[in-house]
């Protein structure tokens, strides 16, 4: 028995997955005729998150560089950020955050059909990460490879995700974000060390026909202003040696007015070209969960889409900025807060090294 697609309303040529809520599946039904069936839409079934226990406050890196709890919040909205113990990596946060959201989602790991872990601090450079959190969630008839997006890479992660599921190639993703930023910054540079925390969130994604799920989804890059945001060494190009280690070229650096500017910006572009895709309205939209990159950066978006500020969630003033992790963690935390509920719609917002930004539009 064969089926067939059919779009309803405009032409089929707009980006991938932006009108996934227009596609419906005509099938025949030998007593009825030929009925029409929503189409599989992939849902957040359930998420999860994980925090290191140590705390870095501002105050406590003001003992070691030039700055001050006051100086810190003022430009960035961070109070504190969570930093990995010497037991803990990337694996070991994804898996628990991996765990929790299929614990919530009532999904036994060994249902997963694939594990995606979206990180620009893996345990190692081979294996995946992936391949770690696979193991050690049991989770034993499942694929696994990471992804590397930086900032947007649990958006991007979710996009491939959603279209394995519409696809009907996979039924159960697990996608978690999760970064150890803290062994890769330089605690020398105030510019950049004062941002980043480490933690690791997650979302289990599966097949749905019950008007949840996602109805948006988008992914765009620009190389050209890699440079802006980066690990200069360890990789093919320069890899490690003495000299490299020595000029502290393994560790995070970043042109942050160029950065800011871009996140501005790309915020801006984002919710304006999400929600005209979709369909919807800014009044739509129940909350705005943006990648946690800098308050004053959020506020100043905010600002200018007339979005007031209860309708964002954040949550950057005690974590930071925790890269590809902190969209989920928000999420997650929001959901649990009880800011997100069955039906609502959510924005999820990302953006970072790249330069990547991308977007995904959630009927939860």
């Amino acid at each position: 028995m064969s089926t067939a697609l059919k779009r309803n309303g405009d032409d089929w040529h707009d980006p991938a997955l932006s009108r996934l809520a227009d596609l419906t599946v005509v099938r025949p039904d030998l007593t009825h005729g030929p009925v029409t069936v929503p189409m599989v839409r992939a849902a957040v079934a359930g998420t999860g998150s994980y925090l290191p226990e140590r705390v870095l406050t501002n105050d406590e890196m003001a003992t070691t560089i030039e700055t001050s709890d006051a100086w810190i919040f003022e430009r960035t909205g961070i109070h504190a950020r969570r930093v990995a113990g010497p037991d803990e990596s990337t694996s070991t946060m994804a898996t628990e955050a991996g765990r929790r959201a299929c614990d919530d989602a009532g999904i036994d790991p060994r249902d997963l059909d694939l594990v995606i872990v979206a990180t620009l601090t893996p345990d190692y450079l081979m294996p995946a990460t992936a391949c770690l959190v696979q193991h050690a969630l049991g989770a034993k008839r499942a694929g696994a490879f990471d992804l590397e997006a930086a900032c947007s890479g649990f958006l991007f992660a979710g996009t491939v995700a959603t279209g394995l599921i519409v696809a009907g190639l996979c039924r159960n993703v697990l996608v978690i974000g999760a970064e150890t930023m803290s062994r890769f910054i330089d605690y020398q540079d105030r510019t950049s060390c004062i941002l980043f925390g480490d933690g690791a969130g997650a979302a289990v994604f599966t097949g749905r026909n019950d008007g949840s799920g996602v109805l948006h989804a988008s992914m765009t890059s620009d190389g050209a202003h890699s440079e802006l945001l980066c690990i200069p060494a360890g990789g093919s190009r320069l890899p490690a040696s003495a000299d490299t280690v020595s000029r502290r070229q393994h560790l995070v650096r970043m042109a942050g007015r160029q950065i800011a500017k871009f996140a501005t910006t790309c915020f801006v572009d984002l919710v304006n070209d999400s929600v005209a895709a979709a369909g919807v309205t800014l009044d739509d939209i129940n909350l705005f969960v943006p990648h946690q990159v800098n308050a004053r950066i959020i506020d100043s978006a905010l600002k200018r889409l007339a979005i007031p500020r209860h309708k964002c969630f954040m949550n950057i003033e005690g974590y930071g900025n925790t890269s590809a992790a902190s969209v989920p963690i928000a999420l997650d935390e929001a959901r649990r807060q009880g800011r997100l509920r069955p039906g609502d719609l959510a924005l999820l917002l990302g953006f970072g090294a790249g330069l990547t930004w991308g977007a995904t539009l959630l009927r939860m």
